[in-house]
């Protein structure tokens, strides 16, 4: 079975989706209706604007959702899934190409997350950090003796877990995880601490948008980052969504699942080849391959 696997925030890199824009008309015309969703052209952005202007977590969510959502309905004659995955963003890109939203529903609500996201980590700074090395159940035990609010953020791939929180807990946590014998425990260059309480107020947000925005029934099972497993009802879905927010990214946990629910072939539709490698370190044998234009 195939498994479509979506990224999430950090693969974003300039010129990304250019060679879509030039080379398809589907393309051409869903970046033109984009930049009329959003009220700016993020085309351009996408297609020359530097590191630093992709970095804005209001543009680089819709980004990525555009690059992996537009070739996917690109390439749509070559798509059948089976099953779908996202890591954090990239559920939403999930969700567009197993039809339980439309594509300007799932941008407009990119949008609305990433936009309440970036007030959230105004509002309440915090960090995150890569722990490389240790056993989930040993970070997870850290993390709940430090003062402040340090959580598991992502659980990427066996001994490689992101850990999300307040600036100063995060660094302390950061020092007690090289202590215990992490290879690495890393501040990450990212804008705020999410999937973790401090993005309390963007769950908010996104709630009320997601309650307003029409779901269908999908065509295929989405595994959701909340546990791991498949969903194919509207309204589980929509809790899982709202959830994710402040909830870590169970991305080992939906991997394993998968695989277990019968995939033997996990394909990338975004920028990067980011999640290829996770889940290559999850099961080693396993085919992974990019949708290419």
């Amino acid at each position: 079975m195939k498994a479509y696997i979506f990224p999430g925030q950090g693969t974003q890199f300039s010129g990304m989706g250019k060679d879509l824009f030039e080379n398809s008309k589907t393309a051409y015309e869903l970046f033109n209706n984009a930049n009329e969703i959003l009220g700016f052209k993020i085309s351009d952005v996408m297609f020359n604007g530097s590191a630093e202007d992709l970095r804005q977590t209001s543009v680089t969510q819709p980004a990525i959702f555009l690059h992996s959502v537009i070739l996917a309905i690109s390439k749509r004659d070559n798509i059948l899934p089976e099953m779908v995955a996202g890591h954090s963003l990239g559920e939403f890109s999930a969700l567009v190409v197993n039809k339980t939203i439309s594509f300007e529903d799932g941008l407009k609500l990119v949008s609305i997350r990433a936009n309440a996201m970036q007030k959230a980590c105004e509002n309440k700074p915090g960090t995150m950090a890569a722990v490389l090395g240790l056993e989930d159940n040993l970070v997870e035990k850290i993390c709940k003796e430090i003062n402040g609010i340090v959580v598991a953020a992502n659980y990427n791939c066996p001994g490689q877990l992101v850990i999300s929180g307040e600036i100063k807990s995060i660094e302390f946590a950061c020092e007690k995880l090289k202590d215990a014998g992490a290879r690495r425990a890393l501040v990450l260059p990212v804008g705020g601490a999410f999937h973790s309480p401090l993005m309390d107020q963007a769950k908010q947000e996104l709630e009320n948008a997601i309650h307003q925005t029409v779901f269908s029934t999908p065509i295929c099972p989405i595994y959701q980052n909340v546990n791991g497993l498949a969903f194919l009802s509207e309204t589980e879905i929509k809790n899982n969504l709202i959830s994710q927010l402040t909830s870590p990214v169970r991305w080992t946990q939906s991997v394993n699942n998968m695989i277990t629910d019968g995939a033997n072939e996990f394909i990338e539709v975004g920028p990067g080849k980011v999640l290829q490698g996770l889940v290559r370190k999850i099961k080693r044998d396993i085919n992974c391959s990019s949708l290419n234009l």
